[in-house]
């Protein structure tokens, strides 16, 4: 299973989980978000970026990941990538692929000790020749990576054409001209922007055994990296050129990371995002994000171990379409939905408490926005088709 797959379509059960248990959905959040960080000027893209954003957002991902630790100079995704890229394109590209790819990760892995990049004694960046060498060895790795996330996908990339179109020439200084200059720039622009802002404040202020970065999550059968730990804060990068969005995506995807460390193996206090093209860094202890989202279980442990049973008896990430199978998922999330104690509001679960003016009259909601939310979310069999009235004592 893949969290982020399961997360862009709203009728996996992944999603429909989420959406229900996430009473205020994103936009108390994002208002938050906004009101407490300001996201411009935002660096734009330059325009040879074009179709390779995702590329060049994965490169500066793995860049900013290496100047917190370096411990792990090549990422599981990334060597997973050159696995599957020497299996494709027919047994002529292929074998090249494969041992292009090992190459590259031999010089990745040369490259980021020689340069020491989590080294604090040091700036965050190198020289410009340096950061232009390393963001074509990361933009390559990048392409790899996604042989492993989408071999489709990978068909389409430089990399994957170019092995294809001449098998023969297709050697580790090839791979490495393949990236345009304006891919180049932009991630070293990216990185530039950082060595000034919060993230370098957060690089100077911890140590690089207090770090982790593509941090897996254990006894979970689900595909999930979460970018950046640091002393149990829980960062996502995002390269987004329209960072004030703060997509539900980006929000559930977090929130996942979080559900998925069911032991608390990762003590995790802490989550947020970093928004490399305005060089923000966004942060809510943890309480306070899930209040935010107006989770309907306020235990975490309680909700991780209900988000883990999810996980274990469906495929969650996938939407089902047998009749058979669409009851089976139904019955699942029936079962796994919150209780909503007596005189709790039966869209958030929170306490029924009185507002000015109420003198004890009866109320179906706590607030106007449950109410307006109520009618979708009974559409999808999430509440009663009747709703009692609750009296509020003044």
């Amino acid at each position: 299973m893949s969290l982020t797959s399961g997360l862009h379509c709203p009728r996996t059960p992944l999603r429909r989980f989420l959406d229900r248990e996430m009473s205020a959905g994103p936009k108390p959040l994002r208002e938050d978000f906004r009101a407490r960080y300001a996201v411009e000027p935002v660096l734009l893209p330059p325009e040879g970026v074009g179709t390779e954003a995702g590329t060049v957002g994965t490169a500066i991902d793995q860049r900013l990941r290496l100047a917190l630790t370096a411990a792990a100079p090549t990422d599981l995704v990334t060597r997973l990538g050159v696995d599957t890229a020497g299996r494709m394109g027919g047994p002529k590209a292929g074998e090249p692929m494969g041992v292009v790819g090992d190459q590259l990760l031999q010089r990745l892995t040369e490259t980021v000790q020689a340069m020491d990049l989590d080294n604090r004694d040091l700036p965050m960046d190198r020289s410009w020749e340096e950061e232009q060498d390393l963001a074509r060895l990361l933009l390559a790795a990048a392409w790899y990576q996604v042989a492993a996330r989408n071999p489709f996908g990978f068909t389409y990339t430089p990399l994957f054409l170019a092995a294809v179109e001449d098998p023969t020439a297709f050697t580790l200084e090839h791979l490495l001209d393949l990236p345009h200059r304006d891919l180049v720039d932009d991630v070293t622009a990216q990185l530039d922007h950082a060595t000034t802002g919060p993230l370098q404040r957060l690089r100077a202020t911890t140590d690089p055994a207090d770090c982790k970065g593509g941090v897996m999550f254990a006894n979970i059968d689900i595909t999930a990296d979460a970018d950046l730990l640091v002393d149990g804060r829980l960062i996502e990068i995002k390269s987004t050129r329209h960072p004030h969005r703060f997509e539900k995506t980006t929000a559930w995807q977090i929130l996942g990371y979080l559900l998925l460390d069911t032991p608390d193996h990762h003590r995790i206090d802490t989550v947020g995002l970093y928004l490399t093209r305005t060089a923000t860094l966004a942060t809510w202890p943890v309480e306070d994000y899930l209040a935010l989202l107006g989770a309907r279980c306020s235990d975490l442990t309680q909700l991780r171990a209900t988000f883990a049973e999810l996980l274990t008896n469906c495929p969650a990430d996938q939407e089902p379409y047998e009749p058979g199978e669409q009851h089976r998922v139904q019955r699942l999330l029936e079962r796994l939905a919150t209780p909503i104690p007596q005189g709790h509001c039966p869209v958030c679960a929170q306490p029924m408490l009185p507002a000015p003016g109420d003198r004890g009259r009866s109320r179906r909601f706590c607030t106007d926005w449950c109410g307006r939310r109520a009618s979708g979310l009974r559409k999808r069999g999430w509440l009663p088709g009747q709703l009692p009235d609750l009296a509020i004592a003044a």
